[in-house]
C-alpha cells in the first residue's frame, strides 16, 4: 500500500470519527441566538439579518428535505449542515498538516518509504486534526445551525488547496487550482466574510513558490494580498452593487428608463469587460492576466448566490429583514448600515464632546416612478482634542462608559489618555476577549458562565464550591494542548521558516488582527470566541508538529525510529483524549428542547390573533422558528421592538402574514418614513400637563405645524398621555380577567419614564397601535420589551404566563404583581411545554438555565397570587408541579428558589421548604466563602449568593426557623464585612 492510500484511509477515518462525534452531540432543535432565525429563513428561503448568508441558506434548504415532511425534524437536518461542514473541515485540516509535514522529511508517493516517517506524518496530522475536533469553540459551532462551521470549512479548503497548488509542477494544472480557490472564496462570501482574512497567508505561499524570498518581497506580497482583500471586501462585495446603484439612479431618474435598467446596463458592462479581458489575455498569451480575470469571474459567480436575497425579498416573505428588494436597499443590507460603524484608524474617546454634525450621502428609496431622496446619512463631529489614532475606547453608550472606567480604573469625569486607550487594547480586547478564549480551547475553562476565566493545571487540585465543581462547562486540559502547540511552533520555526511564516500569518490574521479590526465594545450580549476559530485552527497545526519534536527527543532514548515515532504519537494523542473526555458533557446537546419549548410557552401565553412585542435575539428567533417551521401559533404577530425603529419593519407589519391580519395603525407609511420628523420626537414643555393620545396621533398623521418646534422633528408636548376607554365595549367583549372588574378604568394614563425625554419611533408605533386597536386584538409584551420602551406600561400589564397582556385595568397601589391567576394557571399547567427539563443527563447552558429561571419565577408569581386569592390548593399544585418539572437534579436551584421556599412555608409544606432552603443556603455560603477567599466579591456570583442568604434569613425568621436563620445571618454579615475590607476585588 503506498503513502497516498494510507493518507486517504487515515484522513477519512478521522473524518468519520469527527462526523460520529458531532452527530451524537448535535442539537435536535433550534438553539438559542441566531440559530432559530437561520433555520426558519432556510426552510422557507426568507431573508435573514444583514449581511445575510444566502449560500448557507440554500444548502440548508436542501438538507431540510431530508426531514421528509416532519417539521420537527427540520431543525435537526439543518443542524447537520454544520456537522458535515465541521467534519470536512477536520478532513482538510488533516490533509493540510500532511502537506506541510511532508516538507520536513521530503516524503514522496510510492514504494520504499521509511515506515517511521509515515507514522510521524500521519500521526502528526491525526493529532492536530483531533485536537481541533474537540476544541471548545469549534465543537460548539459544529452542532448548531450557524454559519461559522461552514465558514471554517471554506477556510480549511482554500488553505489546503493552495498547498496542493504549491506542489504542482504543471502550470496550467496549477492555475486551475487558483481558479477553484477563487470560486470557493466567492461561495464563502455567501456564508461569512471571515474566509477573506486567509488571503495574505495564501499570498505568501504564492510568493515563496514563484520568487526568491527577500524581506521587501515578503512585504510586497503582503501588501498585494491586502489589496486583494480590499478588492473583494470593499469593491466587489459592496462596491459593485453601489456602482450599480449609481447607474440605476442615472438611468431611472435622469434618462427616465424603467426600474432595473441601470442594474442591467452595469451588469452587461461588467460581463463584457471580463469577456473582452479574458479573450485579450488568451490572444496575447498573458497567463497571469488570464488567470486573474478568470479568478475574478469565478469569485463573482460564487458571489451571485446573493441574488437569492433580492429575489426572495421581492416576494415579501414573513421574515424579510431590511427588505432589500431593490439595488439601493440591497447595498444598505450588504453594508450592515443598521448596526452603525466603529472607528478603526482615527476616532473619538468615549468622553469626547460632540461639536457638530456632518451631512453625508443621500439615502434613496424606490418611489412610484423614480428613486427619491428620503434621508441623508449624518455623522457626528467630535472635539479634536478628544480624538486619537487607533481608537479603542470610543463608545458613548452609558453602560460601555461605565465598563471602560471599571477596566481602566478611571474616576467619573476623568478624561482618558492615549496610554489608557492602548492599555484597554492589551488588557481587555487582546487579553479578555482573545487570550481568554484562546486559553479556553487549549488550557481549560472555569465554567460555562459568561465571563468565566481559564484554568491552570493546578486548578484541578483546588477545592471549589459544589456549584462550580458540578458545572459541566468546567474543563481542565492541564495545558497539554497549549504546551504541545508551543513545542510544535518552535519546531516549525527552526525546521521550515517559510511555512512557519505562512501558518503564523494565518494565526495572527484570524486572531489578534481580527481583534484590531472588529474593535469590539467592552461588553457583549454573549461570548464571541467562535469568531476566532481560524487562529485555533492554525495553532492545531502546530500541535500536530509537536509529534516531530517529541520524536526527536525519544529517538535519543529508544534508539529505534519506529518505536520513537509511535511513542511520540501516543504521547501527543493525550491532548485530544483529555479534551474529548473533559468536553463531552458540555458539548453534548442531545435531548435538549427548551429553546423551542420556551418559545412555544411565550406564544401559548397569548390569546388567539394576538400581537406580541419581543426584545432581543433569544426573545425572538426561537419564536420565528416555531412559527415558521413547526407552524405553532402562526396566528400571533410577533413584533420585534428592536426593529421597530425602522420604516421597513413597520411597513411589513401593515401586511398580512399567515392567518395574522395587518396591524391596525392610524399613522401611514409616510409618517413612519426613515429620515422623517418622527424618527426621534424630543419632549418640549409647551405647558400641557396631559395630552389625549388619539388627538396626538391624529396631529402627527396630519403633520400639525404646532408639533414642528424643530426643523427636523416633531415633538412630544407633554410627558403624560391619556387614552379614553369605552368601558361598556370592553365589558361586552369579556376582556376583564376574573376578579378585576373593580380595577377597570375609563382612561389609561401613560407617562414617560424618569430620565427619558423623548419618544423613539418604536414608542410612537406602540402608542399608535394602542390608540387605533381599540381592544380588537389582544396586545402582549414580554418583560424585556417593557424595559426598552420610553413610557411606563407596567400599571396595565397583566401577567398571563410568560407574557403580559395590556388591558384597561390598573394595578392597585402597593401590589407587587399584577396577575390573571386563572388564565396563567391554565396556561402554565396545561398549555406549556417542559420536555426533558427533569432529565439530569441533559446539559443546559447558561442561556437555557436563564429561561428556566424565568419560568420558575413565573410559577412563584402565580403561586403568590393564588395564595393571596385564597386558592391555596391551586398554589400548592402549581409550585409542586414546577419542582417536579424543573428539579434541582436536572437544573440546579437558582436564586428564585429562595422565594419558592417562602411560598412552601406559607402552604405548610415546611419539610420541603426547609430542605430547599438548606440546599440553596449552604450552596450560597460555600460560593460566597470561596469568592471572599479569592477576593472576587465584585461580580455577579457573589451578589447572587448574598441575595440568597439575605432573603433566606428573613424567610426562616418569619416562619420560626431561628437556628438556620441565625446561621445564614451570621454568614451574610461576615461575608459583607470581609468584602468591605478589601473592596470589590477583581471583576
Amino acid at each position: 500500500m503506498n503513502f497516498q492510500k494510507l493518507n486517504n484511509i487515515v484522513g477519512w477515518s478521522v473524518f468519520g470519527l469527527a462526523t460520529i462525534v458531532y452527530t451524537l452531540t448535535v442539537e435536535q432543535t433550534a438553539s438559542f441566538w441566531d440559530c432559530g432565525e437561520f433555520i426558519a429563513v432556510s426552510f422557507k428561503l426568507m431573508v435573514s439579518h444583514p449581511p445575510g448568508a444566502p449560500f448557507f441558506m440554500l444548502v440548508a434548504r436542501i438538507f431540510s428535505f431530508l426531514a421528509l415532511g416532519d417539521v420537527e425534524k427540520v431543525a435537526y437536518w439543518i443542524n447537520m449542515v454544520s456537522v458535515l461542514s465541521s467534519s470536512f473541515t477536520i478532513l482538510f485540516l488533516f490533509w493540510t498538516i500532511v502537506l506541510l509535514a511532508r516538507k520536513f522529511i521530503k516524503l514522496e508517493n510510492g514504494e520504499g518509504f521509511d515506515k517511521s516517517q509515515v507514522i510521524l506524518v500521519l500521526g502528526a496530522a491525526a493529532v492536530g486534526a483531533l485536537v481541533y475536533t474537540f476544541s471548545d469553540s469549534f465543537w460548539f459551532s459544529a452542532v448548531e445551525a450557524e454559519v461559522y462551521a461552514m465558514s471554517s470549512f471554506f477556510t480549511a479548503f482554500v488553505f489546503w488547496a493552495i498547498l496542493k497548488w504549491e506542489i504542482m509542477e504543471d502550470e496550467s494544472q496549477a492555475n486551475r487550482w487558483l481558479i477553484l480557490i477563487a470560486y470557493m472564496m466567492g461561495l464563502s462570501i455567501g456564508v461569512h466574510l471571515l474566509n477573506l482574512v486567509t488571503v495574505p497567508a495564501l499570498g505568501l505561499i504564492y510568493y515563496f513558490k514563484k520568487y526568491t524570498p527577500s524581506k521587501w518581497g515578503v512585504i510586497f506580497s503582503i501588501v498585494i494580498s491586502g489589496l486583494i482583500i480590499i478588492l473583494i471586501n470593499n469593491i466587489i462585495i459592496p462596491g459593485f452593487p453601489s456602482m450599480a446603484g449609481h447607474f440605476e439612479i442615472f438611468f431611472v431618474n435622469n434618462v427616465g428608463l424603467p426600474f432595473g435598467s441601470g442594474v442591467l446596463v452595469f451588469g452587461l458592462i461588467i460581463i463584457g469587460l471580463l469577456a473582452w479581458g479574458v479573450m485579450y489575455a488568451q490572444k496575447n498569451q498573458i497567463v497571469l492576466l488570464n488567470t486573474g480575470l478568470l479568478a475574478l469571474a469565478f469569485i463573482l459567480i460564487g458571489y451571485s448566490s446573493y441574488s437569492i436575497i433580492v429575489i426572495r425579498s421581492n416576494f415579501d416573505p414573513p421574515i424579510d429583514e431590511n427588505n432589500p428588494e431593490d439595488v439601493m436597499s440591497f447595498v444598505r443590507f450588504l453594508k450592515r448600515e443598521q448596526y452603525g460603524s466603529r472607528p478603526l484608524l482615527h476616532g473619538q474617546y468615549f468622553t469626547a464632546k460632540v461639536i457638530g454634525t456632518e451631512e453625508g450621502a443621500a439615502v434613496y428609496t424606490k418611489g412610484e416612478d423614480k428613486y427619491e431622496i428620503t434621508d441623508r446619512k449624518i455623522s457626528y463631529k467630535y472635539d479634536p482634542a478628544q480624538t486619537t489614532i487607533l481608537p479603542r475606547i470610543y463608545s458613548t453608550d452609558p453602560n460601555h462608559q461605565r465598563r471602560y472606567r471599571e477596566i481602566l480604573g478611571l474616576r467619573e469625569g476623568e478624561v482618558p489618555s492615549f496610554g489608557d486607550n492602548i492599555r484597554y487594547l492589551f488588557k481587555h480586547q487582546l487579553g479578555t476577549m482573545y487570550l481568554r478564549y484562546f486559553m479556553w480551547n487549549f488550557s481549560g475553562r472555569e465554567s460555562d458562565e459568561q465571563g468565566a476565566h481559564w484554568l491552570m493545571p493546578w486548578d484541578a487540585l483546588e477545592d471549589v464550591p459544589e456549584e462550580l465543581a458540578q458545572n459541566q462547562g468546567r474543563n481542565n486540559f492541564f495545558m497539554i494542548p497549549l504546551i504541545l502547540g508551543l513545542i510544535g511552533m518552535v519546531f516549525h520555526y527552526f525546521r521550515h521558516l517559510k511555512d512557519f511564516a505562512v501558518v503564523a500569518m494565518l494565526f495572527f490574521l484570524t486572531g489578534a488582527a481580527l481583534i484590531l479590526y472588529l474593535n469590539g465594545p467592552p461588553t457583549e450580549p454573549r461570548e464571541r470566541d467562535y469568531i476566532y476559530v481560524g487562529s485555533y485552527y492554525a495553532f492545531a497545526i502546530w500541535i500536530g508538529f509537536a509529534v516531530f519534536a517529541i520524536m526527536e527527543g525519544l529517538q535519543k532514548i529508544l534508539k529505534n525510529a519506529n518505536s520513537a515515532a509511535w511513542g511520540s504519537v501516543v504521547i501527543c494523542l493525550t491532548a485530544p483524549i483529555v479534551m474529548a473526555q473533559q468536553g463531552w458533557d458540555d458539548h453534548n446537546r442531545s435531548n435538549r428542547y427548551f429553546s423551542a419549548d420556551s418559545a412555544k410557552n411565550f406564544l401559548a401565553s397569548c390569546a388567539p390573533n394576538a400581537i406580541l412585542f419581543t426584545g432581543g435575539d433569544n426573545d425572538t428567533f426561537p419564536l420565528w422558528y416555531v412559527q415558521n417551521v413547526e407552524d405553532f401559533r402562526s396566528d400571533i404577530r410577533v413584533l420585534v421592538l428592536s426593529y421597530s425603529n425602522t420604516d421597513w419593519y413597520i411597513n411589513q407589519m401593515m401586511a398580512r402574514q399567515y392567518t395574522s391580519d395587518p396591524l391596525p395603525f392610524t399613522l401611514t407609511r409616510n409618517n413612519y418614513q426613515q429620515g422623517g420628523p418622527n424618527d426621534y420626537l424630543p419632549y418640549e414643555d409647551l405647558g400641557i400637563k396631559m395630552i389625549d393620545l388619539k388627538q396626538y396621533i391624529n396631529a402627527i398623521r396630519d403633520n400639525n405645524k404646532q408639533l414642528r418646534v424643530y426643523k427636523q422633528a416633531n415633538v412630544v408636548p407633554s410627558r403624560t398621555f391619556s387614552l379614553k376607554v369605552d368601558t361598556t365595549k370592553v365589558r361586552k367583549m369579556g376582556l376583564i380577567p376574573q376578579g378585576m372588574d373593580s380595577l377597570l378604568v375609563d382612561r389609561m394614563v401613560f407617562k414617560l419614564k424618569r430620565g427619558r425625554n423623548a419618544l423613539e419611533k418604536k414608542d410612537l408605533m406602540i402608542l399608535d397601535l394602542l390608540a387605533t386597536n381599540d381592544w380588537e386584538r389582544p396586545v402582549y409584551i414580554n418583560n424585556t420589551s417593557m424595559q426598552q420602551i420610553s413610557f411606563d406600561l407596567t400599571p396595565y400589564a397583566v401577567q398571563q404566563g410568560q407574557a403580559y397582556r395590556i388591558l384597561p385595568v390598573r394595578r392597585p397601589a402597593g401590589q407587587r404583581d399584577f396577575v390573571d391567576s386563572e388564565t396563567m394557571y391554565d396556561n402554565m399547567m396545561n398549555n406549556f411545554f417542559y420536555r426533558e427539563l427533569d432529565n439530569p443527563n441533559v446539559y443546559y447552558t447558561e442561556d437555557y438555565r436563564n429561561f428556566v429561571l424565568n419560568h420558575r419565577s413565573s410559577f412563584n408569581t402565580l403561586a403568590q397570587r393564588l395564595i393571596e386569592e385564597g386558592k391555596e390548593e391551586k398554589a400548592r399544585k402549581s409550585i409542586l408541579f414546577m419542582l417536579e418539572k424543573m428539579p434541582d437534579e436536572a437544573i440546579s436551584y437558582d436564586f428564585t428558589i429562595a422565594t419558592t421556599a417562602e411560598i412552601l412555608f406559607k402552604l405548610n409544606e415546611n419539610d420541603r421548604a426547609l430542605e430547599i432552603a438548606g440546599v440553596l443556603g449552604d450552596r450560597a455560603m460555600e460560593m460566597a466563602n470561596y469568592l471572599v477567599d479569592k477576593r472576587e466579591t465584585g461580580g455577579r456570583s457573589f451578589q447572587l449568593s448574598m441575595a440568597i442568604l439575605g432573603e433566606l434569613q428573613y424567610t426562616l425568621k418569619e416562619f420560626g426557623e431561628d437556628e438556620l436563620a441565625k446561621k445564614y445571618e451570621d454568614s451574610y454579615n461576615q461575608f459583607l464585612t470581609d468584602a468591605q475590607v478589601f473592596g470589590r476585588g477583581r471583576l
